[in-house]
């Protein structure tokens, strides 16, 4: 009997106190809300004003690229994490930081940045995830034309693919830094999740896949399994794949969820590459160099005298060794010179200006035929 009295006087509403879900509990929670809302829009401003008067301080007549500062923004999305205690999850924080800093930054003029295109590619997807959606993004045809942008001002940045973890790297993308002066000044990893996408409502009524050749090479396994008879269309990008399939019975692509919405296309299957674990790392290249900004990468064009004679790339590589420092890749290309004759592409870890990587590299230097520092930038925060 005492225990259902017990219970009995814990049911009831405390005197007072309105039960939690009623409207006068929520009424109070959503007016806290919008107490914070108007604090947070408060401090927004605030911070913009603050991000102008960096800006011109440092040069009334510049333009937003002059004020662009990598190793700057790496340090504050690094704090932001360090901070971080939940309930956001530590992607979703990167975000919302990201966009603050890129509406701050944009309040005079956006930065025009070439990518990749066109539009409802991972190159895009790159473009946003580095730089946020207060950008002015440039879609061009060809990596080429990426670069040729830069070059000439008509852009401020671009981005473009350098290699992926399943299908490795896009060479043309280093080939053209053998002719091109720009700099890489950032690196972007993107995991890529790929959907079948066509304007039919099933797999049955599939004849023909369309995508770029890595996208169909990554989902090999899945298109053997599923659609064993559908001809295999290479084209020379997913969002063109998505057009053919919104143009063209019985064609559907190969791209990532945003090509979807962007052809009007239905969603087949979803995320059908064949290692869940598949990224992509995009490059972003301009003009200059940075400096630290504390947990850096560095990448180098090098050369030996005669790279057919036994032990070049041991000899290159040996100050590296010496210094302790850690070559996280390396590419070989041929030079374009004469034949048989390669070019290496080098990742280390660490800043150029570091102290001990400048030792390592002066002795690099000393035993190179061809020495470029291509960029030294903040890795990608994950």
């Amino acid at each position: 009997m005492a225990g259902r009295k017990a219970g009995k006087r814990r049911g009831k509403a405390v005197p007072g106190k309105a039960p939690a879900g009623s409207p006068k509990v929520l009424g109070a929670i959503r007016q806290r809300i919008d107490g914070i809302d108007a604090q947070l829009h408060a401090l927004l401003n605030e911070r913009a004003g603050l991000a102008r008067e960096v800006g011109i301080s440092k040069h009334k007549d510049g333009h937003t690229v002059d004020f662009y500062r990598p190793e700057r923004e790496a340090e504050v999305l690094r704090l932001a994490l360090e901070r971080n205690k939940g309930p956001l999850r530590d992607e979703e924080v990167l975000r919302l930081f990201r966009e603050i800093m890129s509406a701050c930054l944009a309040q005079q003029e956006p930065l025009k940045v070439a990518f990749l295109g066109p539009e409802g590619t991972f190159t895009q997807a790159a473009v946003l995830k580095h730089f946020g959606h207060s950008v002015r993004a440039l879609a061009l045809a060809s990596i080429d034309e990426v670069f040729h942008e830069v070059e000439a001002a008509s852009a401020d940045f671009g981005v473009v693919p350098i290699e992926n973890s399943s299908e490795g790297t896009v060479n043309y993308t280093l080939d053209r830094f053998l002719s091109s002066p720009l700099h890489v000044c950032g690196e972007v990893e993107l995991r890529i999740h790929h959907f079948l996408m066509g304007r039919m409502d099933s797999l049955k009524a599939v004849k023909r896949i369309c995508s770029h050749a890595q996208a169909l090479a990554q989902c090999r396994d899945w298109l053997r399994e599923h659609l064993p008879e559908a001809e295999l269309v290479p084209v020379a990008s997913n969002a063109e794949g998505a057009r053919r399939a919104r143009d063209e019975r019985g064609t559907a692509a190969i791209a990532g969820d945003t090509a979807a919405e962007v052809y009007g296309l239905n969603l087949l299957a979803t995320e059908i590459e064949d290692r869940p674990d598949n990224t992509t790392r995009f490059l972003v290249i301009g003009r200059k160099l940075f400096a630290p900004s504390g947990v850096d990468r560095t990448s180098l064009l090098v050369s030996g005298s005669h790279t057919d004679s036994p032990g070049t790339l041991y000899r290159l590589l040996e100050p590296l060794a010496k210094h302790r420092i850690n070559v996280t890749r390396i590419e070989s290309r041929p030079s374009g010179k004469r034949k048989w004759d390669y070019v290496f592409f080098l990742d280390i870890e660490g800043h150029a200006d570091e102290p001990r990587i400048a030792q390592a590299l002066a002795g690099l230097k000393k035993r190179a035929s061809l020495f470029r520092v291509l960029g030294a930038y903040p890795r990608a925060i994950r």
